[in-house]
């Protein structure tokens, strides 16, 4: 079997097996389930970090788990437990991908601690806070930005006093607070999740709409046809920040941007944000999109024996 080759330490053989599985379960329709996901995670692991063996076999199973969860970036668990896996072995840039794709409330709070290791390179810390958050709501998952953005402040904060220019958080009404900082993009992302909240794109809240163009203006240089392009911008992150701004600003308030603004945004600023941290050697980004969507019968002990 796959495990018994994997043990052996002959990871070619045993990642061609475990690729015959995978392939089983789609011509089979296999519904992805705790027992489907279970055999590709001991396989993943068993697989080990050498080589490009571990690589292959988890972009077969998101891609798989694409088809058969109904997630076209894959399964959330199977990201959040390759995420970790590659974490935990020190490859930030691959887990950070996965975290994402995850969206989960654990990956949320793993990312955090994972990009506040990663500011200790001295750059920006509200860049690296941006790298979680603004993904998350450009797609709409404020949820996992506001767990990913609680706990990275927690941490910086408790790392990095000197970055408060208050003791005390500040109340911003309904009964929540944000943390006042020295560092504009940090200021930004606190109120930026706390307005996407609020808003309501069917309704078009009017108040949230407001209080994000007096956001966008103070820190991005204004939104929509207030956007000046030799405006002063405060935050972070370069002309991709501003286009994702743009984005949210039209997902979330219904605020048309430019006519010059990119039709990827969160492809553009992901390459950008995510283009400058440590790689390991010889190795490429995976493509994390997996094909399509399918559910169908699932297959017999019979069907995948010999193979995991």
């Amino acid at each position: 079997s796959a495990r018994e080759l994997l043990k052996a330490n002959q990871p070619g053989s045993g990642t061609d097996l475990a690729s015959m599985l995978i392939e089983v379960y789609e011509t089979a329709g296999e519904q992805l389930n705790d027992e489907s996901r279970g055999r590709l995670t001991q396989l993943i692991a068993l697989t080990g970090p050498d080589g490009s063996w571990r690589d292959t076999l988890i972009s077969k199973a998101i891609a798989w788990s694409a088809k058969a969860s109904g997630c076209p970036a894959g399964d959330p668990e199977l990201h959040y437990y390759v995420g970790e896996l590659l974490y935990k072995g020190m490859s930030s840039h691959f887990a950070e991908s996965h975290l994402l794709a995850s969206g989960t409330h654990d990956s949320a709070l793993l990312l955090a601690q994972l990009l506040v290791e990663w500011s200790h390179s001295g750059s920006d810390p509200g860049l690296f806070a941006a790298r979680g958050v603004m993904p998350y709501l450009l797609t709409t998952n404020i949820l996992a930005a506001r767990t990913f953005l609680d706990k990275f402040m927690s941490l910086i904060l408790a790392e990095s006093p000197d970055l408060l220019l208050n003791k005390e958080p500040v109340p911003t009404g309904d009964g929540d607070e944000i943390w006042a900082t020295n560092n504009h993009t940090l200021n930004f992302l606190q109120m930026a999740v706390r307005i996407c909240q609020r808003a309501n794109p069917e309704a078009a809240s009017k108040e949230a709409r407001n209080m994000w163009v007096r956001l966008c203006g103070r820190y991005a240089g204004g939104v929509g046809l207030t956007n000046i392009s030799t405006a002063r911008v405060l935050i972070a992150g370069g002309n991709e920040m501003k286009d994702a701004v743009s984005s949210i600003s039209q997902i979330y308030f219904n605020i048309e941007p430019p006519r010059n603004a990119p039709i990827n945004p969160l492809g553009d600023m992901m390459a950008a944000l995510m283009g400058g941290g440590p790689k390991p050697a010889g190795s490429k980004p995976k493509k994390l999109i997996g094909p399509g969507r399918g559910r169908g019968r699932g297959t017999t002990d019979r069907t995948i024996s010999g193979l995991d």
